[in-house]
């Protein structure tokens, strides 16, 4: 199988198993336990699973010269995404929460061309701006009855994820995924634990002695479902480049909404779902003009 293949087998199974993480961390908070414990628990898991397997096929842990930087800006991107999206779902709706940050493959599209050294095509700022118009149509006619703080943490979720992707990029073939996980969610565990002890004014919820068997179980499965879906994304960036794979990710969106739906009850109107829709056409005709550029 041709690396890119294999990236794109990645993408989707990384977009697949992401798609469940908001609603299990939504699940988690509605039984009580802070969006913010739910990350502090995630990402010792990946420190801990990943790390621990790592250790046990003797993968290199030390850094290459070249791959600092990209090690450097993945920890800022993963401590934006890690502290903003899931945190926003406490201020907004997951379906408005993943409309929002789901612009990250427009973003990766028109970022691409720039970093390689030349302008992003007429074309791809046509389709930006699609999907920009299509979230004033899914979020405007509500906008005041949204939580501002809600919004801009899923704006800010949105440009750290498209970070990711270009930072792990950085690190193909400097590191394996999993020691690069490991270490990225070590030097991220201390800054999502002060926010964490911030925010809850010192207050563990999951600690609690009051605190359900079945909510232990709901945070566990954030971390564990996080685990394995991140591992895939930077499997993914590491076989093909940002603009192959991120439009792959898409698939992320339907699977978070159609959960949330079936599980949460979360329901989204016609303006919610015609804007949804402008949005995600405008990301397949990303992906879509991607592919044509390289054939």
């Amino acid at each position: 199988m041709a690396a890119s293949h294999r990236g794109i087998l990645f993408a989707l199974l990384a977009a697949s198993i992401y798609g469940l993480v908001p609603n299990i961390a939504r699940h988690a908070f509605e039984q009580g336990i802070p969006a913010l414990e739910s990350v502090v628990v995630r990402t010792v898991a990946v420190v801990v699973i990943l790390g621990g397997f790592a250790l046990m096929t003797g993968a290199s842990f030390r850094v290459p010269h070249k791959a600092r930087a990209g090690l450097i800006l993945q920890i800022l991107a993963t401590v934006m995404v890690s502290s903003c999206y899931i945190a926003s779902i406490q201020f907004i709706p997951v379906g408005i929460a993943v409309l929002i940050f789901f612009t990250f493959p427009v973003i990766i599209a028109l970022a691409a061309p720039l970093v390689e050294g030349h302008a992003p095509s007429t074309p791809l700022v046509g389709l930006a701006l699609l999907a920009f118009a299509g979230l004033a149509i899914a979020i405007g006619p509500q906008f005041t009855s949204l939580n501002p703080l809600g919004l801009v943490l899923a704006a800010l979720s949105s440009l750290g994820c498209a970070l990711q992707f270009f930072s792990g990029r950085m690190m193909a073939g400097q590191l394996q995924p999993a020691p690069f996980a490991a270490l990225v969610h070590l030097a991220v565990l201390p800054v999502v634990t002060m926010l964490m002890l911030w925010v809850g004014q010192g207050e563990v919820k999951i600690a609690s002695p009051s605190t359900s068997h079945a909510t232990l179980v709901a945070v566990g499965l954030v971390g564990l479902t996080y685990c394995a879906a991140y591992f895939c994304q930077m499997s993914s960036v590491a076989q093909a480049p940002a603009s192959v794979v991120a439009p792959y990710f898409n698939l992320e969106p339907v699977v978070t909404t159609v959960v949330a739906a079936v599980f949460l009850g979360e329901t989204l109107t016609i303006l919610h779902v015609a804007g949804g829709v402008l949005v995600l056409v405008a990301i397949l005709l990303t992906g879509w003009l991607q592919t044509e550029a390289r054939t």
